[in-house]
């Protein structure tokens, strides 16, 4: 990656321009860099990354009406093609995949909502969790996870999560039940749900779902088991598995629940467009809290 000028992008038929604010960071950022999506989707050359975007409408195309100039929208701009992405001063999004931003949200914050909210919620979704349900989230404390816990939190679930030593208390915080990865998982689950859990959400991959298996309730099956991380695993033992889709309704309903206070993202590094080829190169070596996000505007 390199930083460039590259000419404003147009407005598209049921799309908005948007002057970026700030530009969420995810791990699928470098994945697709590294040719994750090759023969799966185009790529026009210079193509710019990342999918998630906080900032100000500048212009609407006539096809589109839900927004107009000056509204302040947040948004997972998914495209059909890789081209022009969120990592740049300009962003035509399609309309379908905005939303507005949560007005007690900085726009750094904003920017680290949609597609780590979308992913968690779609996968909380699939398991159809209900009010009073015991849930175990591994990667509780990562971009997704940490909203994924607060997401259930509001659903009602009881939530044990699994993360690093460091991230315990960070966990305590947005009250979750906090258990150490690695050998033992098992016997520490059971310690705090002796019944067993009533379902299991993965964001880490890495076996997750085997682990997990044997902490399942009785009578729960292992459709009550969903991964965003791991589908082959997922269809080799039954288990459901999900991805994040645009979806302006969902988005919607996380702003409203920001806004409400019971949702919130947690920046842990705000970093200048300028550094996002360090960004990638250190998101590649570790797994850290909450989300990375660059300011752009």
């Amino acid at each position: 990656m390199a930083l460039v000028e590259l000419p404003k992008p147009k407005l598209r038929h049921f799309s908005a321009l948007i002057r970026v604010k700030a530009a969420g960071v995810n791990p699928v950022d470098y994945k697709v860099r590294q040719g994750m999506f090759d023969g799966m989707m185009d790529a026009y050359f210079p193509v710019v990354p990342g999918w998630d975007v906080a900032g100000v409408v500048e212009s609407v195309h006539y096809t589109s009406n839900e927004f107009t100039p000056g509204d302040e929208v947040i948004g997972y701009a998914w495209m059909d093609c890789l081209h022009h992405g969120s990592y740049a001063e300009y962003l035509c999004a399609p309309v379908r995949s905005l939303a507005r931003k949560p007005r007690n949200m900085t726009w750094e914050q904003a920017a680290g909502l949609p597609l780590a909210g979308l992913t968690a919620y779609r996968a909380l979704k699939a398991i159809d969790v209900r009010r009073g349900a015991t849930l175990l989230v591994h990667a509780a404390a990562g971009g997704v996870g940490s909203l994924g816990v607060q997401i259930a939190k509001i659903l009602g679930a009881r939530v044990i999560g699994t993360a690093s030593a460091g991230n315990h208390e960070f966990l305590r915080g947005l009250g979750v039940e906090p258990v150490a990865y690695g050998a033992g998982l098992a016997e520490r689950v059971r310690a705090l749900a002796p019944d067993g859990v009533d379902g299991v959400v993965d964001f880490f991959g890495a076996g997750s779902l085997e682990a997990s298996m044997s902490l399942l309730a009785e009578g729960v099956g292992v459709q009550q088991m969903v991964t965003v991380a791991d589908r082959a695993h997922a269809d080799e033992i039954g288990a459901r598995w999900t991805c994040v889709q645009p979806d302006a309704g969902d988005l919607s309903q996380l702003v409203a629940w920001a806004e409400q206070g019971a949702l919130t993202v947690h920046v842990s590094e705000v970093r200048p467009l300028a550094d996002a080829v360090e960004v990638h190169r250190r998101m590649q070596r570790e797994h850290g809290r909450g989300k990375t996000v660059l300011s752009v505007g």
